[in-house]
């Protein structure tokens, strides 16, 4: 009984030190057990390149395990439970073949049904269907294709010129803390995750923002540096690098825009877009803290659940 209080005392101070505080629910009956392993530095970009998660396929491009990060504990993030992708619906066979191996009994689709009905359903091995789950892109979708199918370069440098690109995407990221469908969208991925004994994985379109938010909350909850978790988030550009400049070049030279350099702020993740999510957390629910456990109304329970399944 003693031990099991006291892996549960340290569980809950690992998840509290990632997220910067200790909440009161979580303040331990008898004193927490020192970690296993001395705490980490953050984690630096080199090392996480050393870690290479990417799930190679033909028809997508930022397909990820989640799992291999260490956390403040010396613990690690546990290989083969959590995925995270960009649209699925252009999977060729031998990348069915591939993701058929991951051993997936959920997917989750944050897409909004305008971006399933423009991109196409998932594309998944026999057996498998995807569970809608939409989390709004706050009219990126609609806006990327009204400016870009306006074919108008004076159209297109009013809505995304002179930054306003970059500000549509802080819109977007605040909307993962002020909407309210958002936030149980969210919720309740974080809970499927603690609950899940099977592997799972959520995707949007580009994987990038919506799942990239997801992602860093996960990593975050599980006892993850902070520096990581936004390294993983950052890797996207990475990843998507050289299918999103193909498209730039496939868009000037088809006469679509004279200057495709104006989609790139709605292409890539900056660190600028995330702490506009975390400094609306801050200033409605006092920080990520808050946003988790009221925002999203995640418990202790949900919490610890995460680390028993995700860390070891």
């Amino acid at each position: 009984m003693r031990i099991s209080r006291t892996r549960t005392a340290t569980g809950l101070a690992i998840s509290a030190l990632a997220l910067g505080t200790l909440p009161a629910w979580a303040a331990p009956s008898e004193p927490a057990a020192s970690p296993s392993a001395p705490v980490s530095a953050p984690a630096t970009a080199s090392s996480y390149a050393t870690y290479q998660s990417q799930i190679p396929l033909q028809g997508a491009v930022n397909v990820r395990d989640v799992g291999g990060y260490r956390t403040y504990d010396g613990e690690h993030v546990r290989h083969g439970q959590v995925f995270r992708a960009d649209s699925l619906s252009k999977l060729t066979d031998a990348d069915l073949g591939t993701v058929s191996k991951l051993g997936l009994k959920k997917v989750i689709d944050f897409r909004v049904p305008a971006e399933v009905q423009y991109d196409g359903a998932d594309r998944l091995p026999d057996g498998l269907a995807p569970l809608s789950r939409p989390v709004t892109d706050n009219g990126l979708f609609t806006q990327l294709l009204t400016a870009i199918g306006s074919k108008d370069p004076v159209k297109q440098e009013e809505m995304l010129g002179n930054g306003r690109a970059a500000a549509f995407m802080r819109d977007v990221y605040r909307t993962f803390v002020t909407d309210a469908t958002n936030r149980t969208q969210f919720a309740a991925t974080l809970r499927d995750i603690a609950d899940s004994r099977s592997p799972l994985l959520y995707h949007c379109t580009s994987g990038k923002d919506r799942t990239g938010w997801t992602t860093y909350l996960l990593l975050r909850l599980v006892g993850v540096p902070e520096k990581t978790a936004v390294d993983d988030f950052l890797a996207s550009n990475t990843y998507r690098a050289a299918y999103d400049a193909k498209l730039r070049e496939t868009l000037k030279q088809t006469g679509m825009m004279q200057n495709p350099d104006l989609i790139i702020p709605l292409q890539e993740v900056r660190t600028d877009y995330l702490d506009t999510a975390l400094g609306e957390a801050k200033q409605r629910y006092g920080g990520l803290q808050g946003y988790l456990t009221k925002g999203l109304g995640l418990d202790a329970g949900t919490i610890l659940q995460l680390r028993r399944h995700l860390v070891g």
